[in-house]
């Protein structure tokens, strides 16, 4: 597939010739349909960035030879992520987003190896490349208390269904840490009330359970009074004159349900992860376990949950104070 320190190969067959696969034989369709909804299209655009860098732009990925992807295109792959500037903020790609994209690609050629389409000694070359080291700071915010009451007041004031429907939102999101897709995700059944947990399909197909307690219970209450007990997804769209239609809302919706809230609150502009990173930071900044929190969280390891820990940054806040410097403004 052409020189080892090339991405782009001169063999015709690679950079021209698209190759198409049955479905239940593409390592694509294959990879991307055992994920879960929440994790697919996030690496189906990932392995897009991938397709279009190796083969200059030609292919899309359901097109690609991902079968004949070695270690030098791999390895060229990977340094080629690592000096690309994210159109989005200015800056090289993070460490996280190109070692997210890497497992995106190691899962195709894992797929490519089960389909029987490439060696097992292939496979094993093709993904040992290093991870990147190092990290970023997390992106978004987390809600102070103030800014959190404002939300619920705002739903509160919503007389129509509309308004116990968003606060339940707002409460998984705030009071248990779901993602945007597990939000979506919840059926009727996995509430249960009288334990007071919901059980939650997360990433990777794992379910947890989650106590909701306080508020975010007495939310579900009180949704549950206009949804009615008819089985189906748990948070239904509200249509004009309340009418609720009982089928799942897409996971964009939520972003929708937080910016409609901050604008009726006041309340600076916030992602909807930013409901998740609060819930987290909260459990840290209370000395909850981090494994605890970890497993709350549903995160596959404790270093994930690591990076929303506060209490270091206050610390070096606090510690700048001791050092006084002796200048104060002139201007009148």
């Amino acid at each position: 597939m052409g020189d080892q320190n090339s991405i782009q190969s001169t063999d015709p067959r690679y950079v021209k010739e698209a190759i198409s696969f049955p479905p239940d034989r593409d390592p694509y369709h294959v990879y991307l349909s055992r994920l879960s909804k929440g994790s697919r299209p996030t690496m189906k655009e990932s392995l897009q960035a991938i397709a279009r860098i190796a083969s200059g732009g030609r292919l899309e990925p359901e097109r690609f030879p991902w079968h004949l992807l070695r270690y030098s295109h791999v390895q060229a792959i990977r340094t080629h992520l690592t000096e690309t500037i994210s159109e989005r903020s200015g800056m090289p790609l993070s460490p996280a987003t190109i070692n997210k994209t890497l497992s995106a690609l190691r899962g195709v050629l894992k797929e490519a190896w089960r389909l029987g389409l490439m060696s097992a000694e292939d496979l094993a070359r093709a993904v040992d490349v290093e991870p990147v080291r190092g990290s970023r700071p997390l992106k978004g915010r987390a809600l102070e208390t103030q800014e959190v009451a404002a939300l619920f007041q705002a739903c509160m004031r919503d007389q129509t269904a509309a308004g116990p429907r968003d606060a339940v939102i707002l409460a998984l999101g705030l009071g248990a840490g779901l993602r945007r897709a597990e939000i979506v995700g919840l059926d009727l059944a996995d509430t249960d009330l009288d334990r007071e947990i919901v059980r939650v399909l997360g990433k990777g197909q794992k379910i947890r359970e989650v106590p909701i307690k306080g508020g975010t219970l007495e939310a579900i209450r009180a949704w549950h009074l206009h949804r009615g007990t008819d089985a189906g997804p748990l948070v239904c769209p509200v249509r004009k004159g309340g009418r609720i239609d009982r089928r799942r809302i897409a996971p964009q919706a939520v972003l929708r349900v937080c910016e409609k809230r901050a604008r009726q609150a006041g309340v600076r502009e916030f992602a909807a992860h930013d409901l998740r990173r609060t819930y987290i930071s909260l459990l840290l900044d209370q000395g909850v376990d981090l494994s605890v929190a970890s497993d709350l969280a549903g995160h596959s390891s404790p270093n994930t949950t690591k990076r929303y820990d506060r209490r270091g940054e206050r610390a070096a806040h606090k510690a700048a104070v001791a050092a006084v410097i002796p200048y104060w403004s002139q201007a009148e």
